[in-house]
């Protein structure tokens, strides 16, 4: 009795490798090893840079932050401690939002944060 070879499940299971490499340039979407290494590779890459993501806009958030602090004549360290010792939780995203679109909340902020580290 001759050995079953899978047949149509392994041809299907190449497809989903293939469709995954879609994009790529000659053996690396062509050579069956070489989508299966790219595709492990792409993973790797997608799983690093979720994080590395997440940080560039945190990044991005600060830098704005710190922008708007220093347009007050104020320290963005000193003002994040302020803001702390008030016990005013909002994340920097909701700061970075706050200092672009709403500059008069974000000039109250900075007075409070003044007004803690005075304390």
């Amino acid at each position: 009795m001759p050995r079953a070879q899978k047949g149509a499940a392994r041809r299907q299971a190449k497809v989903r490798w293939f469709k995954q490499v879609k994009g790529n340039r000659g053996s690396r979407k062509r050579a069956w090893r070489t989508v299966k290494q790219t595709v492990i590779r792409s993973g790797v890459y997608q799983t690093r840079d979720r994080k590395l993501i997440k940080r560039d806009y945190r990044r991005l958030w600060i830098t704005r932050i710190s922008a708007a602090c220093e347009m007050r004549d104020f320290n963005y360290s000193r003002f994040i401690a302020g803001l702390k010792k008030s016990n005013i939780t909002l994340n920097r995203k909701m700061l970075s939002q706050i200092a672009i679109a709403d500059p008069t909340a974000f000039d109250s902020l900075v007075e409070t944060a003044k007004a803690a580290n005075a304390a």
